[in-house]
């Protein structure tokens, strides 16, 4: 499936993952974006590329201003301020609420973590493996919030016949950052990266590009009761490699730390993705050094 001229609404589309995504469907679509936009450059950039920008605050739950008439809505907008009641209201209550005011509408991707499933080690996750507080010890509400928003647009996905899928993102990076663009930062400032003593902390980081190409498969992949399916990249990376890679790339020696105040490996079996969508495209090295000419150009050594 492409998409092309279809209307298209997209939560959160300032947002790390969202921007990109925004960004390339209204080249050919006409994207409609939810969010506060408190920042008037941010929603000046957005317009400028087509987007059509409704200042929307999702935990309110008053869609009135947004159009019912969208061909697809992809959920992208996330809450971690860490304050149950906020991060409830905003994450699952929002998408609930969002849901029956498209109801309409052809499919809708949601968009979730792999931070639900139960810590495994390097166990490959299947989708229907046990789910749990992963990221308690770095974001005390953000496992439970997903699961809980999932549990909600299950929900709503069945009653109101709504054709959907929930995509669990694993570790998404890019020229617009990402987790791994966090390390760079403290390897450039000589910070500690935080390391999990539970090897092998493997992840499946999946570059912004592999991320795009894949939204149109997604939503085509939207079904009732809802499609659950993991979302990363093919290859699985340790945050102790990526990191020593990052910093060969700008010539500095990350510091590696061992705290269980951090998150272990999350990594996932990816078999439903590649029946829905193909394999990923943009190898981890390729994609970190492109991350990096992108963000710090005067740096890159390798």
């Amino acid at each position: 499936m492409t998409l092309e001229g279809r209307t298209i609404i997209v939560t959160g589309p300032t947002g790390q993952v969202a921007l990109p995504i925004t960004r390339a469907l209204a080249r050919h679509n006409t994207v409609i974006g939810l969010a506060r936009f408190t920042d008037a450059a941010e929603r000046e950039r957005l317009e400028a590329d087509g987007v059509t920008c409704i200042p929307t605050n999702l935990a309110d739950g008053d869609f009135s201003a947004v159009p019912r008439e969208a061909d697809y809505v992809i959920n992208l907008a996330v809450v971690k301020s860490g304050r149950w009641e906020v991060d409830l209201r905003a994450n699952a209550e929002a998408a609930g609420l969002l849901m029956a005011h498209c109801r309409d509408a052809t499919a809708f991707l949601h968009c979730s973590s792999t931070g639900v499933y139960q810590s495994a080690g390097g166990h490959r996750l299947v989708e229907t493996d046990p789910l749990g507080d992963n990221h308690r010890a770095i974001m005390p509400t953000y496992s439970i919030a997903k699961i809980a928003a999932e549990a909600v647009v299950r929900t709503t996905a069945r009653q109101f016949d709504l054709p959907t899928t929930i995509a669990r993102l694993n570790v998404p990076y890019g020229d617009n950052g990402g987790w791994p663009n966090w390390h760079l930062e403290c390897i450039l400032a000589d910070l500690p990266i935080d390391v999990h003593p539970n090897d092998p902390n493997l992840f499946n980081p999946i570059h912004e590009d592999d991320i795009i190409a894949t939204i149109p498969a997604l939503l085509d992949a939207a079904a009732v009761p809802a499609t659950i399916v993991n979302w990363g990249g093919d290859e699985q990376v340790s945050l102790m490699e990526w990191s020593t890679y990052l910093g060969e790339l700008v010539g500095r020696a990350p510091r590696l730390v061992e705290t269980d105040a951090s998150i272990g490996g999350v990594t996932v079996d990816l078999a439903a993705l590649h029946a829905i969508a193909g394999p990923s495209t943009v190898g981890w090295r390729d994609g970190l050094a492109r991350m990096v000419a992108a963000r710090h150009p005067e740096l890159l050594v390798r």
